[in-house]
């Protein structure tokens, strides 16, 4: 995907029609070839475009990150900005439309650094269960949540859960083939065995150089922020914010970060993508009898 700066730069393009590939239940076919990333983001279409969009295809991705410490040479967006640009090249992939992304999660017990943003777990539940119901009431019956940051699973579970019982008792007309799927693009079978291919025990449990190198890759300013460090607490027992900082000094979980490298974010992005495209179309062709 290169910089973020040099893909906002781009010229806006006109969003290209799916044409190739087997027929999706939801969403008609993927294309032969990667669309355009301004053709897949939802901020930049029309109401009518949208509208226009519902009547081939019923699904949306939605990118749910996080803003916090990713240890001292880690930038604070990390969970944020790999799981919108996963998002997006899953959204160019097959042409399903990108929500923009919801940046801020259930990061509690990383509060004892600054710069941490969180949203308690009630909060972001009602945040999803919000979205998701948004996007059910003009017609989308497919969500799927590209996730970023481990410490938002359980919520968004739970989100879901409550989603579906509130679609049915407002009568929403989907509401009998509204289904929502979480895809933590950093569990990914082939992601997991990349990590430990290029890092072994060294890519450990935050801060992980899997993470950064996306994050390199991204955005190129970060590589001067790398540095060497030294050996990191091992992972272990959170029990919020001061025993994580008394825990974990410097915001790391057994990881060595500066074993990133740009090229790996690439492979990560592109192993990623692959992965979850996969996973996409089935979610995408299941039936709600399933």
């Amino acid at each position: 995907l290169g910089s973020i700066a040099s893909r906002r730069s781009a010229r806006v393009s006109t969003p290209s029609p799916i044409t190739a590939g087997p027929q999706i239940a939801a969403c008609g076919s993927f294309p032969a070839e990667p669309l355009p990333l301004e053709s897949i983001r939802l901020q930049l279409r029309t109401w009518p475009e949208v509208e226009s969009y519902l009547e081939r295809c019923k699904g949306v991705i939605v990118p749910l990150g996080s803003t916090e410490q990713h240890g001292p040479t880690g930038a604070i967006g990390t969970d944020a900005l790999t799981a919108e640009a996963v998002a997006l090249e899953l959204g160019r992939r097959s042409g399903v439309l990108v929500t923009p992304a919801q940046a801020f999660g259930m990061a509690e017990h990383h509060l004892g650094f600054p710069g941490t943003v969180s949203l308690q777990p009630a909060t972001l539940l009602a945040v999803l269960h919000d979205v998701v119901l948004s996007l059910a009431r003009h017609g989308f019956e497919r969500i799927y949540v590209v996730n970023g940051h481990g410490g938002n699973i359980a919520t968004t579970r739970a989100a879901f859960a409550q989603a579906y019982g509130t679609a049915a008792a407002r009568g929403l007309p989907v509401a009998g083939e509204l289904r929502c799927r979480l895809a933590n693009w950093f569990t990914a079978a082939p992601v997991m065995r990349l990590a430990r291919e290029l890092y072994g025990d060294r890519e450990g449990h935050h801060a992980t150089p899997s993470e950064i190198a996306l994050t390199l890759h991204l955005e190129p300013s970060l590589v001067a922020a790398q540095r060497p460090l030294p050996e990191a607490a091992p992972a272990g027992p959170i029990h919020g914010p001061e025993d994580f900082r008394r825990r974990h000094p410097d915001g790391r979980m057994g990881s060595d970060p500066y074993l990133a490298q740009a090229d790996h974010g690439a492979r990560f992005l592109d192993c990623a993508a692959t992965a979850l495209v996969d996973d996409l179309r089935d979610f995408l062709a299941e039936s709600p009898a399933a």
